[in-house]
């Protein structure tokens, strides 16, 4: 007599490259949980394409992410652009380090992967916002604009090639989408050039160019984006006066060219049930590092951070950088992000 199959709705259990590399232990777990309770079928994608077709083919299958945020944010974007983000909930079982994992935590996924594996089985869908922009991106957890202009690297180390094709920004793979080829280079090198002898001694004199200009570029407000992983850059932000950003909040003006900002934030993700609303924070540089001009500006507030909620916001000013979540874009002069309710549906576990 062949086994019974087991009840429930069917599962597509996209299992991420890098759980199974730092916790097939956890893996494991999580799949018999899930096999054992539902018709699963099993993916393991090795790139970004595989995880796309997977996605696009699942038919009734319902989407269940093993792996840490920034799996889940792929999952996410992939459906966003083939249009069937509302389609199904997703679920993740949560598997990485404890730092790879803080969206999950305060989405309320459980960080057990018993506990997860129940819920995307028997949890109830929870209806969650996101944010797009003017261009088409999205946010689902935070978005930070960093006064200075670099962008700080993230918490944890990531494969170059995992979601790379998910976490750059359109506007900076050229306009052919070729990145790295022959037909997308303007700078007349060709490849034997390129990856000639002299290469080491080219990426030297770079290194020492970049680490000479960067402090005077700093210092004059016009440092560009340095990405994770730069040379002496370490993600860390030095101290500086800020950028000037002019930010409105619904109409609302936060901040003005005339007062320079350290940071900008949008926080998306929260504990609490989705209302339709972005928590928006301005803050400014400390007193010791702005001039006697722009303290009496400031009308005697100092340097307390401004915090509103608010439906859309519109941040412009000279070319700024900003990470959605991992992603990397700009530089931009103008962007506007808004609030989509309910943009789609995650399983967590029932209320007691």
């Amino acid at each position: 007599m062949s086994a019974q199959q087991p009840a429930g709705e069917p599962l597509l259990v996209v299992i991420d490259r890098t759980a199974r590399t730092v916790d097939g232990e956890s893996v494991r777990i999580a799949r018999d949980v899930l096999c054992a309770g539902a018709r699963v079928k099993l993916c393991l994608p090795e790139t970004p394409e595989e995880m796309e077709r997977a996605l696009a083919r699942r038919g009734r299958r319902r989407p269940v992410v093993v792996g840490d945020d920034r799996a889940l944010l792929a999952a996410v974007r992939t459906l966003h652009r083939l249009r069937e983000l509302q389609q199904d909930a997703l679920a993740l079982v949560p598997v990485g380090p404890h730092q790879a994992l803080a969206l999950s935590r305060t989405l309320g996924v459980p960080q057990d992967a018993v506990a997860a594996a129940r819920a995307a089985l028997a949890g109830e869908e929870r209806n969650l916002d996101l944010l797009q922009d003017d261009s088409g991106g999205i946010v689902v957890g935070a978005l930070r604009i960093p006064g200075g202009g670099r962008v700080p690297a993230p918490a944890v180390p990531v494969e170059a090639d995992r979601y790379d094709r998910y976490d750059r920004d359109p506007a900076e793979a050229g306009g052919n989408g070729r990145e790295g080829t022959g037909a997308g280079r303007t700078d007349g090198l060709s490849d034997r050039a390129r990856d000639g002898w002299w290469s080491p001694v080219g990426r030297t004199a770079r290194t020492v160019a970049r680490s000479l200009g960067a402090p005077l570029l700093s210092l004059s407000g016009l440092v560009g984006a340095v990405g994770p992983g730069s040379p002496g850059s370490g993600g860390v932000l030095p101290q500086h006066r800020g950028h000037r950003l002019r930010v409105e909040a619904d109409g609302v003006l936060l901040a003005d060219l005339d007062r320079p900002v350290r940071q900008v934030s949008l926080s998306n993700a929260r504990p609490v049930p989705d209302d339709g609303l972005v928590e928006v924070t301005v803050r400014y540089p400390s007193s010791s590092l702005r001039t006697d001009a722009e303290q009496e500006a400031d009308g005697g507030r100092g340097a307390s951070p401004t915090r509103v909620r608010a439906r859309a916001v519109t941040v412009s000013g000279r070319d700024f950088h900003y990470r959605a979540d991992t992603v990397v874009a700009g530089p931009v002069r103008s962007r506007t992000w808004t609030v989509q309710p309910g943009a789609w549906r995650l399983t967590l576990p029932r209320a007691s």
